[in-house]
């Protein structure tokens, strides 16, 4: 099995070099399946386009056709870490200040592993998630086992798209019709005339 910190280090510096944020480095699958997942954004607009993508995946096929960091067989992915992305960085706690996110806890803190709630930032090296009925809560980033923004409007309103162009124009795919089709019954019966 190939050594994950080690890979992580060689995808950011490619990202890095591409203008990119690396977000996650992520080897799924199992055996049946292997795939090394890659999910990097534009650091001033948090998304990643189609070209990006593209540029980014070539570049890091070419590195790792060179190098063969990765042993066995396995499937390269790249991509944007969506809207409901996870948090892999203690920055993005702040950055993401104000939405709401899920942390899970690789260990039990006061009894529990999993806080939801609104983030509040961050202190030190502690994320602050005001949980309902806990209010703000301190975590160890250095606990965390994943976290990931919950998908709501507010978070939907924050991540427009970079380009909208065309999305306010309507398209008549189908004219309408004046006479609507046969039911299916009304179809049965003229097929048996």
């Amino acid at each position: 099995m190939a050594d994950l910190a080690e890979l992580t280090k060689l995808v950011e510096t490619e990202a890095q070099a591409q203008g990119l944020s690396l977000v996650r480095v992520k080897m799924m699958g199992g055996t049946s399946d292997p795939t090394l997942q890659v999910m990097a954004e534009r650091p001033d607009t948090r998304q990643l386009t189609l070209e990006d993508c593209a540029r980014l995946s070539r570049r890091l096929s070419e590195v790792f056709d060179e190098l063969d960091p990765i042993e066995h067989a396995y499937r390269l992915e790249v991509s944007s870490p969506g809207i409901d992305r996870p948090l892999t960085r203690l920055q993005d706690f702040e950055d993401w200040k104000g939405h709401e996110a899920k942390v899970v806890l690789e260990e039990k803190l006061d009894g529990r592993k999993q806080f939801t709630g609104g983030l509040a930032g961050i202190q030190g090296d502690d994320i602050v998630i005001d949980v309902q009925g806990l209010g703000e809560t301190r975590l160890p980033f250095a606990m965390l086992h994943s976290a990931k923004l919950v998908m709501t409007d507010k978070l939907i309103q924050s991540t427009a798209p970079l380009s909208t162009e065309g999305a306010d124009e309507i398209f008549d795919v189908a004219p309408e019709l004046e006479n609507p089709p046969p039911s299916d019954h009304e179809f049965e019966a003229e097929e048996e005339d």
